[in-house]
């Protein structure tokens, strides 16, 4: 359904097209309330001859998504969290990922909410823009054989991955030597792990270069985001964990880069702003103007890179080894993380105890094969136990 370069696991064939040979993209979006979502909307705002929106989602803003169903009033609606009004659930969701009249389903839910409408998706033929991490760090064994199998095309939102992506064109993943994520070092880039005790939630949003949701910034303060998307990025560019890795990038210029064989090193640059790697997604392969300000080198003369502190930031290190034991190993780490992480927020736990919560579930686990009813048990066991450790162990998940 969508572009192939070589053996790019991302794109199945040599062209683009959509269903019916519209010239317009038609989109369902779920997550359409978020962060991601709604700068997801601002794009089709600036490309109404080439974007059309015809399903919206959201978790549980019902008021939110009305306001937008008002504007875009072709747009079938769905809700996960019970309505009256609304088509709701699991079966609403993927009902409308795999909807007849859609082109592109953009999937930015939260957590592995997305995973089954993702799968449905895939199943339809869709070409999938997915912003939501969890689906291949939970599932990325399940998710990426089905996308060839199925002939459909996944494309990356994250700008990391867009950024890989971007690079790669015209290149094929067995050229591929080293992924390298970058980092911005989130709001406490150089302390270290003593300094970090007593973090409150807010001092933890104040991330110093991206405007995002909750969750992940969160998990850039903690840099557990950087561990998700090194698995992310393991199954998108079907490379081994081994070969990918992270270096913070305080100026947030380099969306990251990657090394050929020959050891020539690609990158790709511009301004920390989300629409643009969405952009990329839901008009690709073709780039088109935008009114979103150009960098210039002249602005950022000096960009700097640094290690990771895997001591004062272990969550990266956690993310990797989940990887390497592999089987539902990721899927178990992912959920603790997300259940501290939203706990932490709602002035549970403590800053450093999220890594702790994440070890400890982690040690306990026994990882299986990934299938969708594993995951979807281990996703429930893990954020269970998460709970119980923070709710029954409070003082020795201090860090």
């Amino acid at each position: 359904m969508v572009l192939a370069v070589r053996h790019d696991p991302l794109h199945q064939r040599e062209q683009l097209t959509t269903n019916h040979n519209s010239p317009v993209k038609r989109l369902v979006l779920l997550g359409s309330t978020g962060s991601i979502g709604r700068q997801t909307l601002e794009v089709v705002r600036q490309h109404p001859e080439h974007l059309k929106v015809v399903g919206l989602a959201a978790g549980s803003n019902a008021e939110a998504l009305l306001r937008q169903a008002a504007e875009f009033p072709e747009a079938k609606l769905a809700l996960y969290q019970n309505h009256p009004a609304i088509p709701s659930g699991m079966g609403a969701l993927v009902d409308l990922a795999s909807m007849e009249e859609a082109d592109v389903v953009v999937v930015s839910v939260a957590g592995v909410i997305g995973l089954q409408p993702t799968l449905a998706a895939i199943e339809a033929g869709k070409t999938i823009a997915l912003a939501s991490k969890e689906v291949l760090v939970a599932a990325g064994e399940l998710v990426m054989p089905l996308v060839r199998a199925k002939g459909a095309s996944l494309l990356p939102i994250d700008s990391e991955h867009s950024a890989i992506h971007q690079c790669l064109r015209g290149y094929a993943c067995s050229d591929v030597a080293e992924i390298i994520l970058t980092a911005s070092g989130g709001p406490f880039r150089g302390r270290k792990r003593d300094e970090l005790r007593g973090v409150t939630p807010q001092q933890a949003l104040r991330h110093p270069t991206w405007t995002m949701g909750g969750k992940i910034t969160l998990d850039s303060a903690t840099l557990m985001n950087k561990g998700l998307e090194m698995i992310e990025a393991r199954w998108l560019f079907d490379v081994p964990i081994q070969r990918v890795r992270a270096v913070v990038h305080p100026q947030s210029i380099v969306h990251s880069m990657v090394r050929l064989n020959d050891g020539s090193v690609l990158a790709q640059m511009g301004w920390p702003d989300m629409r643009l790697p969405i952009q990329v997604a839901l008009l690709h392969p073709e780039r088109r103007p935008n009114n979103l300000p150009a960098w210039n080198p002249l602005d950022t003369p000096e960009l700097t890179f640094e290690e990771i502190d895997e001591e004062a930031f272990p969550c990266p290190a956690l993310a990797r080894r989940s990887a390497e034991e592999g089987g539902t190993m990721p899927c178990a780490m992912n959920a603790a993380n997300e259940e501290a992480a939203n706990l932490f927020l709602k002035g549970q736990g403590t800053f450093l105890g999220i890594a702790e919560v994440v070890r400890e579930v982690m040690a306990r686990h026994r990882p299986v094969e990934v299938r969708l009813d594993t995951i979807l048990k281990t996703d429930r066991w893990a954020r269970e136990t998460a709970r119980e450790l923070i709710r029954n162990q409070p003082r020795t998940l201090h860090g």
